[in-house]
């Protein structure tokens, strides 16, 4: 496994955001980040990886010690979807395997949600997020016979930030999606690429 992959994107992400630029410089600039990321697949740890038979997973991989940004794992099972819901920050989402079908949506002046469009996501693709180019959606792993795995970078604690789903009424509901794991990646553990010989 080359976790250095991981602590490289780590490292260049902290320097982008610490550049203090606008959303869509961040973004224009992060993509290529985590482009770069998502097309090796030889660095996430399998205990980031593994499916839920009934529902998706979110687990956490880094959180900047400023809560600017953060990165998941999603770990789609086949057919899993998310409810329709927003993020409230910007968001970049990496297809590393398998793919993602996002299905947006807009709320009209009566509070509902309705559907605006849809795409498909194969793996090596990102989608962007963010309150100012659209921000509500559901996504689902449309393959039947396969997981599907996806690298989110947000601009916050993303399992922190109180957010919204939004029922097919116009009902909304605030919800905090925490993640499905209690520890991150050991980023930080040289000794292997240090020691002599």
């Amino acid at each position: 496994m080359n976790i250095a992959r991981l602590r490289q994107f780590v490292t260049r992400m902290t320097r982008l955001v610490e550049q203090g630029g606008s959303e869509a410089q961040l973004l224009e600039q992060g993509q290529p980040l985590l482009a770069d990321l998502i097309t090796h697949d030889d660095w996430l740890p399998e205990e980031f990886a593994r499916p839920h038979a009934e529902r998706y997973q979110q687990y956490l991989l880094y959180c900047d010690p400023y809560e600017r940004f953060s990165l998941a794992s999603f770990i789609w099972g086949p057919g899993q979807a998310t409810p329709v819901h927003d993020h409230t920050v910007w968001g970049m989402v990496g297809v590393m395997r398998g793919a993602e079908l996002c299905e947006e949506y807009a709320v009209d002046a009566a509070g509902k949600p309705g559907k605006t469009g849809e795409h498909r996501i194969a793996a090596g693709g990102i989608d962007l997020v963010s309150p100012t180019i659209g921000d509500i959606h559901t996504v689902s792993n449309p393959l039947t016979d396969q997981v599907s795995v996806s690298i989110h970078c947000y601009g916050a604690n993303i399992g922190a930030v109180k957010r919204h789903i939004y029922a097919p009424g116009g009902e909304v509901e605030d919800f905090i999606s925490g993640y499905a794991s209690a520890t991150m990646p050991n980023l930080w553990d040289r000794s292997k690429e240090t020691a002599p010989g």
